[in-house]
């Protein structure tokens, strides 16, 4: 499985009408075939970030689905989809990500993905990005997946978790920088968050064997994204 990633700088003005693209455009026309599906369909929440931010996450069943995608938006059927939501940003950044071997989420079944654009709640994410040192990738990948993997799961047990590693990505050889690693988070704690951007961490939450702590040694840049899924984003 692969991830088509995409920040879109989405023009102010044309917000909804670049949402309607996506729900009305974009899902059926994927859905004529098996190979593709729009996964999550998120904004950057108000106040967190750069405003009129969207992130999607499009799944491809292998690469041969993605390279059939790409020619569908290059000159076939959704070449003139692609030229009207282009019309509609100022930008985008995409990337082609596969999923990290402690990643929870390695397959999806495609055909269970919805495709009707129904309205439901909408989740909170937190996207984190974690650029590790040169030469350290496979370093972080093995500390991100015993130690951060337990600290979650020592929260979670614990139920006071503010995330849950839904997924963890890595960019594809060739697609894009490859020492980067993608943390795809479900915030299950809105309180619990609320307090941690109002206050400094305690002692014990930087101290050595923790993530926050030990992490340093492999990594010392990376940045969060808040995210809000749409109404009627596939995936929540």
């Amino acid at each position: 499985m692969l991830l088509l990633h995409e920040v879109h700088e989405v023009a102010g003005a044309r917000e909804e009408e670049f949402d309607i693209a996506f729900r009305d455009g974009l899902i059926p026309k994927l859905a004529e075939s098996d190979g593709c599906r729009l996964l999550w369909y998120a904004r950057i929440a108000h106040g967190s970030g750069p405003a009129y931010t969207v992130v999607t996450y499009t799944a491809c069943r292998d690469a041969t689905a993605w390279a059939e995608l790409a020619d569908r938006m290059r000159g076939g059927d959704l070449a003139r989809w692609s030229s009207e939501v282009d019309a509609m940003r100022h930008g985008c950044e995409a990337k082609i990500l596969a999923p990290t071997p402690f990643s929870p989420l390695q397959e999806i079944d495609l055909a269970t993905v919805p495709t009707t654009g129904e309205e439901h709640e909408l989740s909170l994410f937190m996207e984190d990005t974690a650029w590790p040192f040169q030469g350290g990738l496979a370093a972080y990948l093995e500390k991100a997946g015993t130690l951060y993997h337990q600290e979650l799961a020592t929260s979670k047990q614990k139920r006071r978790g503010i995330i849950e590693l839904e997924a963890a990505f890595q960019p594809l050889y060739g697609s894009h920088a490859t020492n980067e690693v993608v943390l795809w988070q479900r915030i299950v704690n809105h309180q619990a968050l609320l307090w941690m951007l109002a206050n400094d961490l305690p002692p014990e939450a930087t101290a050595p064997g923790t993530w926050m702590h030990d992490a340093l040694a492999v990594r010392d840049r990376w940045q969060s994204r808040i995210l809000r899924t749409a109404a009627w984003s596939p995936l929540y």
